[in-house]
């Protein structure tokens, strides 16, 4: 029986009153549509008019986003001094009554510290100071700057071929000069910097087991003693446990900050073709998708399902209704619904095509040979060997490159 027809597309906004932004993805979409470049699709005109008014809406909280990092930059690094301030001032009345000059002290004032000391169960003492000067923190410099209310972002699905990441491109093309913080991800590449993220988190948690640690290197030149040094960098030390707890939050806090720059998150992320592979996908997407849209990220994504049937395995699934819900709650979805595959009418010529030899005999290593003196001849370059950096501070060996064209054997790479 043949298949009932895909809905024709919804829209969010009434097109009538939409006036397509000069140089956003509707125009673009248009023009490409006018020169024959792009069929006309409903479906895809309807996502690049989403997309055009999106763009409307983030020109303005993009600024607003901005006043919000500023103001909470400087609100960080006042409580952070703050903190500091009544640390030390603890240190100071530690230091003045003795706490830790036992040969000053006499016999019952040892006795009685030890009592005391005895009846504090390990790490209550160091949490309730930390609670007691956070409270304090909380009154000196006020609550945290509230982050200014999000547009909704768009989740695009549907077939294979159907326009999806052409339409995201075009979208996060448009925003160039004017959205300054975002970032671009295909799945695959976002997990990579996952991992990497995630071994710097814990990487800095081992640095930061050793006494000498660049993070407490502000207490070395304090004038206090060696014992109350030390209890300076076990209050450090239990602040940054604290906030490390949760991994995927610490990762989702950098994730989107640009490292060389060292600048705030995006205030726009597009995710191409988000999918639920394994556990650690449905636990990392959760954990730090939720983490970036709680504190103001924007999202367009698009993948291939409908977010509820990401994971038609069911695997972590209290995790995965949580991701859904905020989904649900930030992103409205759109189904790209055209059934024609787009990629198979791309034309190729021969240099576009794949080429492969096979089987390994006299005749392909000739043919072979062949086309790789015919392509590096093309692009007129040196043949060099070439060193590639890749994740986790590892790196590969090109043998042969010439002007981004490379060649090298299977178990190299």
């Amino acid at each position: 029986p043949a298949r009932p027809p895909l809905p024709l597309p919804r829209r969010l906004h009434d097109a009538a009153d939409h006036r397509p932004k000069p140089g956003g993805p509707l125009t673009l979409y248009r023009d490409l549509v006018s020169q024959g470049k792009l069929r006309h699709d409903v479906y895809q005109e309807n996502v690049a008019s989403e997309l055009d008014s999106l763009l409307g809406r983030l020109e303005r909280y993009e600024m607003e986003m901005e006043d919000y990092h500023t103001k909470l930059s400087m609100w960080d690094s006042t409580r952070e001094n703050e903190r500091r301030r009544l640390l030390l001032e603890e240190a100071e009345d530690k230091q003045h009554d003795g706490v830790w000059i036992d040969e000053k002290r006499g016999f019952l004032d040892k006795l009685i510290s030890r009592k005391r000391r005895a009846n504090i169960e390990p790490g209550v003492g160091r949490w309730v100071s930390y609670l007691n000067r956070e409270r304090k923190l909380d009154n000196l410099v006020g609550q945290k700057p509230v982050a200014p209310v999000a547009p909704k972002g768009l989740y695009l699905y549907g077939n294979v071929g159907s326009g999806k990441t052409m339409l995201m491109d075009m979208f996060y093309g448009a925003t160039e000069g004017v959205i300054k913080h975002r970032r671009r991800f295909h799945f695959h590449e976002a997990m990579l910097e996952i991992h990497d993220h995630m071994h710097d988190v814990w990487k800095r948690r081992d640095d930061g087991k050793s006494m000498e640690s660049s993070a407490f290197s502000w207490i070395s030149g304090l004038p206090f003693d060696a014992k109350i040094k030390e209890w300076l960098i076990g209050e450090e030390k239990y602040k940054q446990d604290k906030h490390q707890k949760h991994i995927l939050l610490a990762v989702a806090d950098k994730f989107l900050v640009d490292r060389q720059a060292n600048k705030c998150g995006a205030s726009i992320l597009c995710f191409d073709e988000i999918q639920t592979i394994d556990v650690f996908a449905i636990v990392a997407l959760s954990g730090i998708l939720s983490r970036l849209l709680s504190t103001g990220t924007v999202l367009v994504a698009t993948s291939n399902k409908a977010p509820e049937d990401l994971n038609q395995d069911g695997m972590q699934r209290e995790i995965f209704l949580e991701l859904l819900s905020k989904l649900d709650e930030t992103c409205n979805k759109i189904l790209v619904g055209t059934e024609t595959d787009y990629r198979r009418l791309i034309p190729t010529d021969g240099s576009t095509q794949i080429h492969y030899y096979w089987p390994t005999n006299p005749d392909t290593r000739s043919m072979f040979e062949a086309m790789w003196h015919d392509i590096t001849n093309q692009t007129g370059g040196n043949i060099t060997a070439v060193t590639i950096p890749v994740m986790f501070g590892r790196s590969i060996e090109i043998p042969q490159s010439c002007s981004g064209v490379a060649r090298s054997e299977l178990q190299t790479i």
